[in-house]
């Protein structure tokens, strides 16, 4: 679905160009719509059409009543690499949730350090997943097997805790932020918020719905240069109608724990547009 006065073909078009990734240090990028190589053997995943389009598919899920105990569990899908999900003790039903994508070579224990506290505070719950590969599937060739984990990541989330709908943000660190992006302007009417951190491009393949999006980056990022990247993405991103707040800080390739308190401050601020 378009908002009033968006082209949708405008947008992808102005986004595939975005193509810097912390995987390599030089820009580089493949996409084509060529099948993905995601192996017959033990423990593949076969992409359905939509994950290989960058759409989630997720079933008919009621929500629960009571909320689990708190605490940081493992996510459970069954595969080498996995995730977790972190219900703070300060949470209540229904909760926010936030998704949050991890960097080339990262881990989720990795990446909990760098919402937990702003999590505790608030009440938000972390579902952080792994992507299946050194970093997401879209740079190493094409969407689809962290597409299917991601969809299966929330629908678990969504029957075992009571969720508030309107407040589901995917947020994401480096090639995590550069996927956040993308999978969040294609699968808008799941999630309300994208934060991007230090993002180094957008790829997406339609888009869906208008969520609101929070972008920051490093001054002095010698990673994913803010000159390349954001400075780039913000504009496309405003010129096609999406609200952006974003903020450009003094330092390197990271997240100072103000801008991340500033990203989820954001999100709780307001729900779907």
């Amino acid at each position: 679905m378009i908002g009033p006065g968006r082209d949708e073909t405008a947008l992808v078009m102005l986004m595939k160009p975005l193509t810097i990734s912390a995987f390599d240090e030089e820009p580089w990028f493949r996409h084509d719509g060529t099948p993905l190589e995601t192996g017959t053997g033990a423990g593949a995943i076969m992409p359905d059409r939509n994950a290989q389009q960058g759409r989630m598919t997720i079933g008919a899920v009621p929500p629960p009543k009571v909320m689990p105990s708190a605490g940081q569990r493992p996510l459970g899908l069954g595969r080498k690499r996995d995730g977790l999900i972190y219900l703070p003790p300060s949470a209540s039903a229904p909760a926010a949730l936030v998704v949050l994508l991890h960097g080339a070579g990262g881990t989720a224990t990795g990446m909990l350090t760098m919402l937990k506290a702003e999590a505790d505070a608030s009440g938000v719950i972390l579902l952080i997943p792994e992507s299946q590969r050194a970093t997401w599937d879209v740079i190493s060739g094409g969407y689809g097997p962290d597409i299917e984990i991601l969809g299966k990541a929330l629908e678990r989330v969504f029957s075992e805790y009571p969720i508030d709908r309107d407040h589901v943000a995917i947020a994401g660190f480096s090639d995590g932020a550069s996927y956040a992006l993308s999978v969040g302007i294609m699968n808008g009417d799941i999630f309300s918020h994208v934060m991007a951190f230090s993002p180094g491009f957008m790829a997406p393949t339609a888009v869906e719905g208008q969520p609101r999006i929070y972008v920051s980056h490093g001054t002095e990022d010698a990673v994913l240069p803010i000159d390349a990247c954001s400075r780039r993405i913000v504009p496309q991103l405003r010129q096609t109608g999406y609200e952006v707040l974003y903020r450009e800080f003094s330092g390197g390739h990271t997240v100072p724990p103000e801008i991340a308190r500033e990203g989820l401050d954001f999100f709780l601020a307001g729900g779907r547009p």
